[in-house]
């Protein structure tokens, strides 16, 4: 399971003693609530889902896959499913693609989510063999499902815009820049991941 709220809180005060704009930050945002996903398959095939839609289209197809395919939308029924019945839910072809990959490495166990590498790049490049996962989709699921603490999408828009928002840079970082600023906040950064995606969004509101 993903970051509980007590190892959030203690992981961003922790940075924050380091990092006073970021104590600033938080006494002007709050703390964020938990991120939690569930471990396993249908995280994955949901993020596959969701790319590139709304929240709202992503749950309105979802839905429609679970009718048709069954609660949790079981591998073998995405392999059983035709085009078409895929793509009446809202599938495009490409996402039927990435749904394929991922439902025939579970099934032959090339990929066994219970057993990912303890070592975060190592698990990074493990899921990104799934069609349509890339590092940032690989770095969520590692984050929100597994609860890895220091997992860092410095790829993500809103990070690079908080980040520069809550340290006063004049732009907004480039991934490359986050990694970089970031560093020194091991073994602690997903706690400020999830912090500075709740800063963004208090920010943008």
């Amino acid at each position: 399971m993903g970051l509980s709220k007590e190892t959030i809180e203690a992981g961003v005060d922790a940075i924050a003693a380091l990092e006073p704009k970021l104590a600033q930050a938080v006494a002007a945002s709050g703390y964020p609530e938990p991120r939690i996903r569930p471990e396993g398959y249908e995280t994955l095939l949901r993020t596959i889902v969701g790319q590139q839609v709304s929240v709202a289209s992503a749950a309105a197809v979802w839905n429609k896959l679970e009718a048709r395919l069954g609660a949790g939308c079981p591998a073998e029924s995405v392999i059983a499913a035709d085009f078409d019945e895929l793509r009446a839910c809202g599938l495009s072809r490409q996402k039927q693609g990435y749904a394929r990959s991922l439902a025939e490495l579970i099934i032959s166990g090339g990929l066994d989510l219970n057993n990912l590498p303890t070592a975060d790049e190592e698990a990074i490049a493990l899921l990104t063999q799934v069609k349509g996962i890339g590092r940032w989709s690989a770095e969520i699921y590692l984050l929100f499902a597994q609860g890895r603490p220091d997992i860092w999408p410095a790829g993500d828009l809103a990070i690079q815009v908080g980040v520069g928002n809550f340290l006063g840079l004049p732009e907004r970082p480039s991934e490359k820049d986050i990694r970089k600023i970031a560093e020194k906040w091991s073994p602690h950064r997903g706690a400020v991941a999830i912090f500075t995606w709740h800063h963004y969004h208090v920010m943008v509101m």
